[in-house]
């Protein structure tokens, strides 16, 4: 297959966007880069991607542009106004954001950019830090068919498992329903680590036994040696894991659905965010239960 060499703008260089642009650019792309404090983008620099001082400039030098921030805040200022990439970005620009935000706000991206000439797709992701490291990432897609097949050489490099899901929004969605697995399977990984402490046993000699059986999880697998080596630096961090149920929440009551595990989720991550947990990995859910911090049932 023949390589097409894009010039690829890269908004947001994070815990996983400073692997995934260093990626693209290692793949041959050349890459402008862009974030709020310019120290997070020097290694990317020093290995050769071109800083740019505003996103304006970025969005007119580029003919793809991935977005990868914090939080829908974050996607609006990034996507909307005079300073924007809708606003500056050239006809034709394909506009991917990678962040995990609102679905409904996929749709406007979408809306407003296709008036303005502009290709767009939401295109969410999971594997966290070790995913992005190891370009291993699952991409799920949402946009035109089109747009996609244009992507699909950018997303190869990021990732191995690539899904077109659906129209605009349909990415988004796809990864709130991520989330929400990743929720149940990561508090069920918890109290069972919580119980086997309090039953008198060798958490690891118990992840032995059940990590390879039908209890066996990304998470069980992933996680939980993070927590037994009380290792909570961030793969993905509390404050955003917090946001994304809080997306999923939100989008299921649009939909009229009930989804109580969804909500009791949120419920243990906002106690950790209150009790300034906020900018651990979510793995430091075990503190929760380990300093008995876990709100009464039904509260």
């Amino acid at each position: 297959m023949s390589f097409t060499k894009n010039t690829i703008g890269f908004v947001g260089i994070g815990v996983m966007g400073k692997s995934m642009a260093g990626h693209l650019r290692a793949a041959g792309h050349e890459v402008h880069v862009y974030t709020r404090t310019r120290s997070k983008a020097e290694a990317l620099i020093a290995e050769g991607a071109i800083w740019e001082a505003r996103v304006a400039g970025l969005a007119e030098k580029c003919d793809r542009i991935i977005t990868m921030v914090g939080y829908p805040t974050d996607v609006e200022e990034v996507y909307f106004g005079p300073a924007g990439l809708i606003e500056n970005a050239k006809a034709g620009t394909l506009l991917i954001d990678m962040t995990t935000s609102r679905p409904d706000l996929a749709v406007r991206i979408a809306q407003v950019a296709a008036a303005k000439g502009l290709e767009t797709l939401d295109a969410p992701v999971s594997g966290g830090d070790i995913g992005a490291k190891n370009a291993t990432l699952t991409i799920m897609v949402g946009g035109e068919a089109a747009a996609f097949e244009k992507a699909k050489p950018l997303f190869e490099v990021l990732g191995k498992t690539i899904r077109h899901q659906g129209g605009a929004g349909a990415g988004q969605h796809t990864k709130m329903a991520n989330q929400i697995a990743i929720a149940g399977s990561l508090a069920g990984s918890v109290e069972a680590v919580t119980y086997a402490r309090k039953a008198g046993l060798d958490p690891r000699l118990v992840l032995e036994s059940i990590a390879s059986g039908s209890a066996g999880s990304w998470q069980l697998a992933n996680m939980v040696p993070r927590m037994l080596d009380g290792n909570f630096e961030p793969g993905f961090y509390i404050k955003h894991f917090l946001k994304d149920l809080r997306i999923a929440l939100d989008a299921a009551r649009t939909m009229g659905l009930t989804l109580p595990l969804l909500e009791l989720a949120e419920r243990l991550y906002d106690r950790l965010q209150e009790k300034g947990f906020g900018e651990q990995g979510t793995q430091a859910l075990y503190l929760l239960y380990e300093r008995g911090l876990v709100p009464p049932s039904g509260h």
